[in-house]
């Protein structure tokens, strides 16, 4: 694990508790909580680091420290504050080894005092100064969990690893579990509407940026870049000016299996934050039509954004009021009229995420089983709609980031069975496991 440059511990730790506890309160994604939290404070990049560190880690590895918390105190349920300082304690000692053991132990402790638990104080300190004595023993114990009770020792949910090793087999599976515990990288594809990748590269050696080159068969040379540490994006002038958008290789493969043109008509279904979209305006060199579709006004905003900052001119927004163009007027009014056809749609639809868990760190213990057969209705719905504007001899691409053939094949399959106007050209899985990237799932429909 990479050291922790930290500056002041204590402080990273007593937002870390904070947005533990609001998130057992409230239904926000502990991403926001995150953010929010860190937006106010006045901390260094490192302490910023080490927070969300704690913060990610704690949620992800939640059910294997349930378990060491269990195995001390004979398995009764402790209050929730209580349980998460003992977490917080627990994850610094087993799984952030540049964090000193009597610094995990002691900044613990206060905490359970500043957090109205200094009654149990000398419980957190017991419980954490055992597994100190025992921590070489505790090591192994958690590494014969891994394979003994996979979905307790990788802590994901009994019945997505049960589900996953049906499909794939035990060893893929614990390298899926694996992928999914290890805090995602940062990629940045550069956008060629603004610059080069040349011009690119020598800013940012002036921005104190560190990147490496990243090579995937789907992808053209120099078009993403993995950024191993910079500054905070906001203070990049490269960033600010739109040189780059912050984007996962495995999410420009539904753009290239689309095959946009300069000129033609291009419909994104389901389009906020607006990677896919700005990409798409990008292989069409700001040349043609984008009309660009979601289902609220705040997530169209997201869109607009992105294509303001990095110089997309091709993009109109849409939403049930009718359609808005990317440089819209301050009161949001409409102007013209949605196109009937369509050279080529993307149908990114909205789906379980399963292909990108390691990026929505909560994600796990939030989806259950019933939701995938929800959602599969959903997708074949969107589908259906988008089918009926692609133009005669189009395009029409399906796309999701899950890893559930419920929601992907099973879909396609649906709507071709019921849609003989319709060829399957192509069908692409992108597994994190075998391609190193976020997983998805692309199908290219060609319409007779």
């Amino acid at each position: 694990m990479a050291p922790l440059n930290v500056v002041n511990e204590q402080k990273p730790r007593e937002i870390a508790v904070r947005v533990l506890q609001q998130r057992r309160a409230g239904g926000k994604f502990i991403e926001d909580l995150l953010e929010t939290a860190l937006h106010g404070a006045q901390l260094s990049s490192a302490d910023r680091a080490l927070c969300q560190e704690i913060v990610y880690g704690i949620v992800r590895w939640q059910a294997t420290l349930d378990w060491l918390i269990a195995r001390k105190t004979d398995g009764r349920e402790q209050k929730p504050g209580l349980q998460n300082l003992l977490r917080l304690g627990l994850y610094q000692i087993f799984r952030l080894d540049r964090i000193p053991d009597h610094a995990a132990v002691n900044e613990t402790v206060e905490l359970a005092k500043q957090n109205g638990f200094g009654a149990q104080a000398g419980f957190v300190n017991a419980v954490l100064r055992g597994y100190l004595r025992e921590h070489d023993e505790t090591k192994k114990l958690l590494a014969g969990l891994k394979i003994s009770q996979p979905a307790l020792g990788w802590s994901h949910p009994e019945w997505l690893v049960a589900r996953w090793q049906k499909r794939w087999g035990i060893e893929k599976t614990a390298s899926l579990l694996e992928w999914n515990n290890t805090p995602p990288k940062t990629f940045a594809r550069v956008n060629t509407l603004k610059t080069d990748a040349g011009n690119l590269l020598e800013k940012w050696r002036d921005e104190n940026v560190e990147y490496d080159f990243v090579r995937r068969e789907q992808l053209g040379e120099n078009l993403v870049f993995e950024l191993k540490s910079h500054p905070p994006l906001s203070s990049l002038a490269s960033f600010r000016d739109g040189w780059f958008y912050i984007q996962d290789p495995g999410t420009l493969l539904a753009a290239c299996k689309l095959g946009p043109q300069p000129g033609e008509t291009i419909l994104d279904f389901c389009a906020a934050p607006g990677g896919k979209t700005t990409f798409i305006a990008q292989l069409m060199n700001n040349q043609g039509r984008i009309v660009a579709q979601d289902v609220s006004d705040e997530r169209l905003k997201w869109i607009q954004e992105n294509c303001q900052r990095l110089g997309v001119t091709c993009v109109e927004l849409q939403r049930a009021a009718g359609i808005l163009s990317a440089e819209q007027t301050k009161d949001g009014t409409a102007s013209g009229t949605l196109a009937a056809r369509f050279d080529r749609i993307l149908v990114d639809a909205p789906c379980s995420n399963t292909g990108v868990m390691r990026r929505r760190v909560d994600l796990r213990w939030r989806i259950q089983p019933a939701e995938i057969e929800c959602l599969r209705t959903a997708q074949l719905d969107l589908l259906q709609q988008a089918a009926t504007q692609v133009k005669p001899g189009g395009v029409l691409v399906y796309s999701t980031c899950s890893l559930e053939p419920e929601e992907n094949g099973e879909v396609v399959k649906h709507f071709l069975n019921e849609h003989a106007d319709f060829k399957l050209e192509s069908e692409h899985e992108l597994l994190p496991f075998v391609d190193n990237v976020d997983g998805a799932y692309v199908a290219k429909l060609i319409r007779a």
